[in-house]
């Protein structure tokens, strides 16, 4: 018993596991980001379970209801929108409060976007860095690209659509010899790879409207032929 961080799919409702399956049937509450999202994919294969919202605003106010339900040895899951829950999510916050008041914390592993684009990229896999999000803001993404434009290995970045062309364009002059994938919509009808160094990727997508999900890997030191 305890609370169980289960992976949902990231776009193709194929990809969850059995386990998964069945312990979003047999939890006594699941946790869920958007509700509405985590329906459809409840609906699809058939589970009816009782839900409530888990996110980045009502975390710290939902978490003492949560911690007490599972002192009481209720078992609850926590979902994300897509994905492994945890990865840049509010499922952290409740992790690390579980594990603060000795709350056993069950990991039910699957689908994740990082992992995902990285094993498909072509760039190294030995040796990767996850940020997460690129700052909002252009000085903080400015200087947040400066400071990995420095670094070794393999990094894998998340990026809003919205964002991205703005955040290519200024990749491009930081580092415009980067190796770059450009992961979109992954598992879905639309999905793309766009490879090239960081310029060629911006000139290949700058006139577009890009949307979905992005996922962006770089490496300056090894080259996609």
């Amino acid at each position: 018993m305890g609370l169980y961080i289960a992976a949902t799919p990231i776009g193709n409702l194929e990809d969850i596991t059995l386990r998964a399956l069945r312990i979003l049937k047999e939890v006594d509450l699941i946790l869920a980001e958007d509700t509405r999202r985590t329906m459809k994919l409840l609906s699809h294969y058939s589970i009816r379970n009782r839900i409530d919202s888990f996110n980045e605003f009502n975390k710290r106010r939902k978490t003492p209801y949560i911690i007490s339900l599972l002192k009481q040895n209720k078992e609850i899951a926590v979902v994300s929108d897509s994905g492994t829950p945890g990865i840049s999510d509010p499922g952290f916050y409740l992790v690390r409060e579980c594990i603060k008041n000795g709350i056993k914390v069950i990991p039910i592993p699957g689908a994740s976007s990082v992992i995902s684009a990285l094993v498909v990229s072509g760039l190294p896999t030995d040796r990767f860095s996850f940020f997460g999000f690129i700052p909002k803001k252009e000085s903080q993404k400015r200087k947040f690209l400066e400071k990995i434009s420095g670094m070794d290995g393999t990094i894998v970045l998340f990026e809003s659509p919205h964002r991205l062309i703005k955040t290519l364009k200024a990749m491009s002059e930081t580092a415009p010899n980067f190796s770059m994938v450009l992961a979109r919509e992954m598992t879905k009808k639309f999905e793309e790879f766009t490879r090239g160094s960081t310029i060629d990727v911006f000139n290949k997508v700058k006139n577009r409207k890009v949307k979905g999900e992005i996922v962006i890997i770089l490496n300056k030191s090894s080259k996609i032929e």
